[in-house]
């Protein structure tokens, strides 16, 4: 009696219960991809409980573990959670906000976990700070003082242990709670996406709402993920500082590789041809390009890219339903090529590593690596390009079952058909145009030959010879 009353008395004044009606209803599509988000959303919270525990502390190996764990799964999410809205085209009209809140997330996730192990200062972490300081003084005109606002001086410095410190446990995470609430917002806002399918129209959601069914998955997301960063905090030996000794300027562990998400800016470093060059005066060193001009130009193509697109096809209508990645080859086959071309960075960052194992030459594993990069990952975008080509002409209903004498022709045997055969219309649900053909084209065949059997076959066709022309007789 006494809550109910309470509760009254709140509402009254706040006039909540509308807006709790209309959220507990509000309807999530039940795609597993759609996941992928909220996997990044848990990790966040993981992330935030063992760091608040860490700061209060200072010690505990199990929650330092969880910790280091949960920001490697953290970036990935964001990783593959902004892949899967690039190759559906989630990025489009009215969503191009949230697409460039998601790389901005991105990017602050980056900088967030390598401030998070550059703080232990052992011998690892020290030599990614001196090559983060080298990367400032690189930029041109500014790097001298863009390396001292950063370090507080020369490296090493004192001062900049301090700085991580407050950006990673203040500031980066604050930005990151605004961006995501940001985030969350204008979801709520605009509605959910959705796959193409009987039903599912642009104005509409098809799925389960968000109390009980929702929630109730959702909360068993969160557990299961926060039990699988447990069980690797406690099981799995992650950034050893104590085997790596504290840092010593004269001193550099070998092999040593960042966290996976700064593994390709690794690669671009190790891999790069030692070039450097003048411009009006003024030199430009070599790790400028590989590892400022590299990011930089990656960085605003992500942010760009919504708009780029819609220029370059002429497409500004509002979009709720989904691609499929062979609705668009030339999106996919660039995406597939850059993600090859990163990868392929990452792995050009253990090359140390790779010439240890196989018993190779670093340097012709690096010289490899150089040949490898620019071309595997072309092939890759080419592969793709002409496998969604194959698979639109043919009409086949999955990658794996496009014929390969598809793949070697480049016939235009006839126009790439839609991805699902109904579409949606103001009305509901109709046949696509290619659909309504296609069927047509097909009774008229069934009509034919049910003719052609009812009749047999025709007079001129069943004696040799008929059809050619008489001698002595034109034409």
């Amino acid at each position: 009696m006494v809550v109910k009353r309470l509760a009254r008395w709140f509402d009254d004044r706040l006039r909540a219960s509308s807006f709790a009606h209309h959220a507990m209803n509000k309807v999530f599509p039940d795609d597993w991809s759609f996941m992928l988000g909220e996997i990044a959303f848990y990790t966040f919270i993981v992330l935030v409980l063992t760091g608040t525990f860490l700061t209060f502390f200072r010690g505990g190996m199990v929650f330092r573990q969880i910790h280091h764990w949960a920001a490697l799964l953290f970036v990935a999410a964001i990783v593959v959670h902004m892949m899967r809205v690039f190759f559906t085209g989630a990025f489009r009209r009215p969503r191009e906000i949230n697409w460039m809140i998601g790389v901005t997330l991105l990017l602050l996730s980056i900088y967030e976990g390598f401030a998070g192990y550059s703080m232990p200062d052992d011998l690892l972490s020290g030599t990614g700070l001196r090559i983060a300081y080298s990367v400032f003084l690189s930029v041109p005109l500014v790097g001298t003082w863009l390396a001292f606002l950063f370090f507080g001086g020369e490296f090493p410095s004192s001062d900049i242990l301090r700085r991580l410190e407050v950006t990673h446990i203040m500031i980066v995470p604050g930005l990151l709670l605004l961006l995501i609430g940001a985030h969350l917002a204008i979801l709520w806002r605009q509605k959910h996406t959705q796959n193409r399918g009987p039903g599912r129209t642009n104005t509409n959601v098809v799925g389960s709402k968000l109390f009980p069914t929702y929630a109730a998955k959702s909360t068993g997301l969160f557990f299961g993920i926060a039990g699988i960063l447990g069980l690797a905090g406690g099981l799995f030996q992650i950034n050893p500082i104590w085997l790596y000794g504290p840092f010593r300027p004269e001193a550099v562990s070998s092999p040593a590789q960042p966290d996976w998400y700064l593994g390709w800016l690794e690669g671009a470093l190790r891999i790069f041809p030692p070039w450097e060059t003048r411009i009006a005066g003024f030199t430009i060193p070599n790790p400028f390009f590989p590892a400022i001009l590299l990011p930089g130009f990656t960085f605003t193509m992500l942010y760009l890219w919504p708009f780029l697109e819609a220029k370059v096809t002429g497409d500004h209508k509002e979009h709720h339903l989904l691609d499929r990645p062979r609705d668009h080859p030339l999106r996919t086959a660039i995406g597939v090529t850059a993600f090859v071309f990163y990868t392929m960075l990452l792995l050009a960052g253990s090359n140390d590593i790779v010439a240890k194992v196989f018993r190779l030459p670093v340097g012709g594993v690096t010289w490899a690596f150089r040949f490898l990069v620019p071309v595997v990952p072309l092939l890759f975008g080419w592969l793709t390009l002409r496998w969604l080509d194959a698979l639109n002409r043919t009409g086949s209903p999955d990658v794996l079952h496009v014929p390969l004498s598809a793949l070697r022709s480049q016939r235009q045997a006839r126009p790439a058909p839609p991805s699902e055969p109904w579409q949606p219309t103001e009305s509901g649900w109709a046949l696509g145009d290619w659909e309504r053909r296609r069927r047509a084209a097909r009774r008229a065949r069934r009509a034919s030959k049910r003719a052609r059997r009812r009749t047999g076959p025709p007079a001129e066709l069943t004696t040799a010879g008929v059809g050619a022309e008489p001698e002595g007789e034109s034409p």
